[in-house]
């Protein structure tokens, strides 16, 4: 079920975003060459904990992982793109890592997720990020009421195809409220004026995430982390997003 929100929960639902905004900076700050992805996870359980909030990750089991999850960040190295299991790794110069994060503070939850380069950055790397930067800004420009959510993949995919990237569609955005994930989801492609028409109230999270030269994956080894098929970098970017009866409304924005 598709669940509209009234403007004074859309309100409720901005501490959330601001925490988890606030914590995907401090990451993106705090990662370097030389840190452990399990330091990593540690200083969002730690931000968490000092908050209040409760994790969307620790217990997730959904049918495709291997869960629960154990963990309160996604963190994807280089090769590896969606549910970066954190395992004792120590990033080396020129990683490429994306940090997913989401939480629920005072029963709302906001998702968001964020690419950097540590160290040395190859153009590549940046030129992917920025893809995916750029895709997510043209799709929440086009989420406006009255619009539809063919509109949005529509706004992703013809992004990463002039970029020179090709779009897999099997992960992709979703509804956010109560809970995590909900409807409707929200497909990194499609066909302008086609699918779910937006109305004010509804509450999403819209993530391109790309490959450098494949759109197939892989499951790693520990039953969570999504993998580039040929091993390729792969870059993610979010932002929870309500619609309005005027400019949408970016509740992860990140100052």
């Amino acid at each position: 079920m598709i669940e509209l929100l009234s403007p004074r929960q859309i309100d409720e639902m901005r501490p959330a975003g601001e925490f988890v905004a606030s914590v995907l900076t401090r990451l993106a700050a705090t990662a370097d060459v030389g840190m452990n992805l399990l330091e990593l996870d540690a200083l969002a359980h730690e931000m968490i904990k000092e908050r209040g909030a409760e994790s969307c990750y620790i217990d997730y089991a959904p049918s495709f992982g291997r869960g629960p999850f154990g963990k309160v960040l996604c963190t994807s190295v280089n090769d590896a793109v969606l549910h970066g299991l954190p395992h004792d790794y120590t990033l080396a110069d020129g990683d490429l890592v994306s940090f997913d994060f989401a939480v629920s503070v005072d029963g709302w939850v906001a998702d968001s997720a964020v690419s950097v380069v540590v160290g040395t950055p190859r153009e590549e790397d940046l030129r992917l990020i920025r893809t995916t930067e750029e895709a997510l800004a043209a799709a929440i420009e086009v989420a406006r009421s009255g619009n539809r959510l063919g509109d949005i993949g529509e706004a992703i995919g013809t992004i990463a195809r002039a970029n020179g990237y090709s779009v897999n569609t099997q992960f992709g955005g979703h509804g956010v409220g109560r809970t995590m994930h909900g409807e409707p989801h929200v497909p990194n492609d499609g066909r302008a004026g086609r699918g779910f028409k937006l109305k004010p109230g509804l509450v999403i999270a819209i993530e391109p995430w790309l490959l450098a030269t494949t759109d197939e994956i892989a499951m790693a080894d520990d039953g969570w982390t999504i993998l580039s098929a040929d091993g390729s970098r792969g870059a993610h970017s979010e932002h929870t997003i309500a619609i309005t009866h005027g400019d949408p409304i970016v509740l992860t924005a990140r100052g």
